[in-house]
């Protein structure tokens, strides 16, 4: 098992000794064919591993000279370049880049003549449509940003017809808040721009049909907002501080970006860029007051700049918006009105901001802030006490007393909740009182939550100025979410805050929800909970309520990102009989989406690209409802079934210990950071905490290591059973019904970045028995031992019986989805190739941990739990602690004379260790983690 392959022997060298037209290019095609006759050979063969052959190829390459580091380096970067370079491509498809801006104007053409063989619609109706937010891209700050920044910029520009740099790096460098402050504003600024030229089409069209009445429109069909900077569930890194300072910036934004619209229409807009700057410059004073601490003494400074440049500084557009009938009256042309329409339209959609604002915190932060102010001291988890609390809680909002907030309150309270709720009434008053602060609710399980959060909000008077939306993320909220809205309902106060904000906000998470009952049925459930919702709204006589659904989803299919195009992830999240539902209802209805970290601003990475999103969102928006059923809704019993059978098989999965030793093994070890968060808690022992449970994971980086292992379980597990227990029923289905289309094409998108092969690769990678066959085989000297050493430090780490289990569950149902599905897509070779690539690195990491010389206990760690470790790929810190033990250099005291005779100072240098083990180790693992940075870019997400 150890010899190479015979057919390998005559590849060139890359190592720069044998001159070649292209090595790098040669050799990736030598391995490719090698691996296609492996794959091809395996399907006849049950007992073969091509996978593992492959692997074991390039290793006994490296052992042979035939490749060395920089060779293995070069090859990785020509994968990473092909596969960013391919990236490219599909994101423009995604987004439909190749039909431009015209596109815009088609769009608005249409809402005023929805026949073009009849009259225009009314302009009054014409206005209620374009006026009336239907969609929101929010930007958030989830930890995806898996690309350098420059990097991410050359896939944006690649997905333009520009060329894919050669060389760039492609692993990303976990970023800090202000770095992801900065990448998010770059895409909003991008965006903005794209909703000014669909405002511009929808003017341009209402002009060239009502004449002058066109000035006094203000389109707003779709908005922009962020939580980057306010986003506070599970952090503590984040300051009120921080978070008036961002508020403040995107303040300052808005204002230099009207300032800009502003210049070049001349004398006209003189009045209004005079007061623009004024503002401007009132914003850059407080901002240049904001402390970075919250000392007393600069809080009260900054208190002082920030209060009495109030007026200056502006905290509502309406003085702004007031000098726009002058400026329109004196304008010289139609462009220069246009402009100034064009200009007004983003200001008043988005107030003094770039984007609309939006909060998130925890429930347990909401109820942690009762218990102190209310003393509620029961549990709203306790269903027997759950009554009572809400009664409490429902007196406690008829006494409450609104008191007044100021910067030393602000420093005193230790209550996050009520720190965060006190930094929005702070921004309200002397920021920006003209639009709402969505507040967002992580893990609401009871209505008590909801008037908790009003509570607050009530008692800091800021009730008008704050949306609170819960968060339904986990497969119970989906299920009873409706329940937790009707305790909100009950109470006349939330039902009277309804009526007073005209809306009620609500929020779906495809995370965790996916993860533990599969991506399918998750949707499946959200899609039948805003139904109910609907239906609640109606019970209690909110019929002149908005409805406002937001899906918070990622960029992945595993999370909730539909992997065809922009349009079918739309539809995805927002099926359109459900919209049409919705419609016949009565209800308004405003659409908002996600775009996460660095993954989600590829989309608006470029003026292009970003326009081509705002104009596939406008579509989409603008859609009218289905006018055709769809037969899963007709035949639901059959669709329930089959997302029901699912959810059965992922749930039963989720609880397998395999598959807990799977995610935990090396998992989280492939992966660089790529946010503030760890994505596992770590143990004091010089290793990675034993994962005994998805939960202790991260959704995202859970999602991330199915990506790395090759297999997409939680899109991908339980079609088995669902398709074969009818298979002529789902065929029918999903020739017939375009939501149960759509639904599946997720599954087919998991399949191409899933394979049997490589799942069984890495299990076989577990499993001592591999080693111990390689040992017997290899004619290498010294390589029996430490194959031998590598097999038994996996027998005490104890994975490979239950993985081994647990792997055969998963063949199990992908052998009857196969069997039912044979046009399922399969992995390409490429990206097989890179998981060969990598298990290869990830074997000669571990027979260089099995040489690691034995030492005395240090830090706590021994040698067994330091190579425990670095099986499970936690190899940065191991070689931090090494280094501790074997220092690199002699001690700089054995080099100095202290005048008495002194003793043998040698073996103070363990040079040697690291140029034979450390070294190469740290050589070897940075370039698993491009290899990691390649699959990502293959599959086309990060978590």
């Amino acid at each position: 098992m150890e010899q190479s392959p015979g057919a390998l022997v005559a590849e060139p060298r890359l190592d720069g000794v044998s001159p070649a037209v292209d090595a790098v290019g040669e050799a990736i095609g030598d391995l490719l064919a090698r691996l296609r006759e492996a794959r091809q050979a395996a399907a006849t063969d049950p007992f073969g591993d091509p996978v593992l052959l492959i692997a074991l190829a390039i290793s006994r390459r490296l052992d042979d000279g035939r490749l060395d580091g920089a060779a293995v380096g070069a090859l990785i970067a020509r994968l990473s370049d092909q596969a960013a370079a391919e990236r490219a491509r599909r994101l423009a498809g995604y987004v439909g880049l190749e039909r431009g801006a015209a596109t815009l104007d088609v769009l608005a053409a249409r809402l005023v003549r929805p026949d073009p063989e009849d009259s225009p619609v009314p302009f009054a109706a014409y206005r209620e449509v374009v006026e009336r937010p239907r969609f929101a891209a929010v930007f958030t700050a989830h930890p995806t940003f898996s690309l350098p920044p420059n990097t991410g910029a050359a896939v944006a520009a690649a997905a333009g017809g520009g060329a894919m740099p050669a060389g760039l790096s492609h692993r990303p460098a976990a970023p800090t808040l202000t770095e992801e402050f900065v990448q998010a504003v770059a895409a909003i600024q991008r965006g903005r721009d794209a909703l000014d030229a669909l405002n511009g089409a929808l003017l341009r069209a209402a002009r060239g049909v009502w004449g002058d009445r066109w000035q006094a429109l203000v389109p707003a069909p779709v908005l922009l907002a962020s939580w980057v900077g306010y986003d506070t569930d599970g952090r503590t890194d984040i300051g009120w501080w921080d978070t008036i300072g961002l508020r403040l910036t995107m303040k300052r934004l808005q204002l230099q970006r009207l300032a800009a619209q502003l210049a070049p229409l001349g004398a006209c807009a003189e009045g209004l860029s005079a007061r623009v700057a004024m503002a401007e410059a009132a914003v850059s004073r407080q901002l240049a007051a904001l402390p970075q601490t919250p000392v007393p003494e600069a809080v009260q400074r900054f208190a002082a700049v920030l209060i009495g440049e109030r007026e200056a500084a502006l905290t509502d557009p309406g003085p702004l918006v007031g000098l726009f009938p002058a400026a329109l009256a004196a304008a010289p042309d139609e462009a220069t009105r246009l402009a100034l329409v064009v200009a007004r339209a983003g200001l008043v959609a988005h107030g003094l901001a770039l984007a609309h604002t939006h909060t998130r915190l925890n429930a347990s932060q909401i109820h942690n802030a009762l218990r102190q102010r209310l003393g509620l001291t029961a549990s709203p988890d306790d269903m027997a006490s759950r009554r009572g609390l809400l009664a409490q809680v429902n007196a406690a909002l008829g006494e409450v007393e609104a008191q007044p907030v100021d910067f030393g309150a602000l420093i005193a309270e230790q209550a996050s909740a009520v720190r965060l709720m006190m930094t929005v009434a702070q921004i309200t008053k002397h920021v920006d009182a003209s639009q709402p602060v969505r507040f967002l609710i992580a893990e609401t399980e009871s209505g008590y939550t909801l008037l908790g959060a009003l509570w607050l909000a009530r008692r800091l008077g800021i009730e008008r100025h704050v949306e609170i939306s819960p968060l339904f993320e986990t497969a119970e909220a989906l299920e009873r979410g409706d329940k937790v809205v009707e305790e909100a309902l009950r109470s006349p106060f939330f039902r009277d805050y309804l009526r007073a904000h005209g809306r009620l906000c609500l929020q779906f998470g495809y995370s965790d929800s996916g993860r533990y009952v599969g991506q399918l049925p998750a949707s499946y459930l959200a899609e039948r909970l805003k139904l109910r919702l609907a239906d609640q709204l109606r019970r209690h006589g909110l019929f002149e309520i908005e409805l406002v659904l937001f899906d918070t989803h990622g960029e992945s299919i595993g999370r909730g990102g539909h992997p065809d195009s922009l349009a079918d992830r739309l539809d995805y999240l927002s099926p359109p009989q459900a919209r049409a539902a919705l419609a016949r209802a009565g209800l308004k209805l405003r659409e908002e989406s996600s775009f996460q970290g660095g993954d989600g601003y590829l989309l608006f990475g470029t003026p292009a690209l970003a326009t081509a999103t705002i104009a596939r969102i406008a579509e989409h928006a603008f859609a009218p409802p289905a006018a055709e059923p769809d037969p899963i809704y007709a035949e639901s019993d059959y669709g329930a079934d089959f997302f029901a059978t699912i959810r059965r098989e992922m749930q039963i999965l989720v609880e397998d210990p395999g598959y807990a030793a799977l995610l935990g093994a090396f998992g989280p070890g492939l992966l660089d950071r790529t946010g503030s968060r760890p994505a596992a808690r770590q143990s004091d022992m010089g290793g990675p905490a034993r994962i005994t449970h998805p939960s202790q994971l991260r959704a995202i980086p859970n999602n991330a290591i199915l990506h790395q292992m090759g297999w997409l379980a939680n899109t991908l597990h339980g079609m088995g059973a669902a398709v074969a227990a009818n298979p002529d029923s789902f065929a029918d289905m999903l020739a017939r019904s375009p939501r149960f289309a759509r639904a599946v094409a997720m599954a087919a998108r998991a399949a191409a970045c899933s394979d049997l092969g490589v799942l069984r690769a890495g299990v076989d990678t577990l499993d001592p028995g591999p080693w111990l066959d390689r040992a017997g085989a290899t004619r290498r000297p010294g390589r029996r031992e430490e194959l031998m050493h590598v097999a038994a430090a996996l027998e005490r780490l104890g994975l490979s019986s239950d993985v081994r289990r647990m792997f055969r569950r998963l063949q199990a149902d992908h052998l009857a989805l196969r069997a039912a599905w044979p046009e399922l897509p399969r992995m390409p070779d490429r990206l097989v190739l890179l998981h060969a690539l990598r298990l290869a690195l990830i074997h000669r990491i571990w027979l260089l941990a099995v040489q690691i010389p034995e030492f005395s206990p240090r830090h706590g760690a021994t040698r067994e739990a330091l190579i425990r470790g670095i099986l499970q790929l936690d190899v940065e810190r191991a070689l931090s602690l090494l280094a501790e033990v074997f220092p690199a250099r002699p001690d700089p005291a054995s080099s100095l004379d202290f005048h008495e005779k002194a003793p043998g100072r040698g073996g103070a240098s363990y040079a040697a260790e690291h140029a034979a083990l450390f070294t190469p180790m740290a050589a070897l693992f940075a370039q698993v983690r491009e290899c990691s940075a390649a699959i990502a870019h293959e599959v086309g997400a990060f978590g």
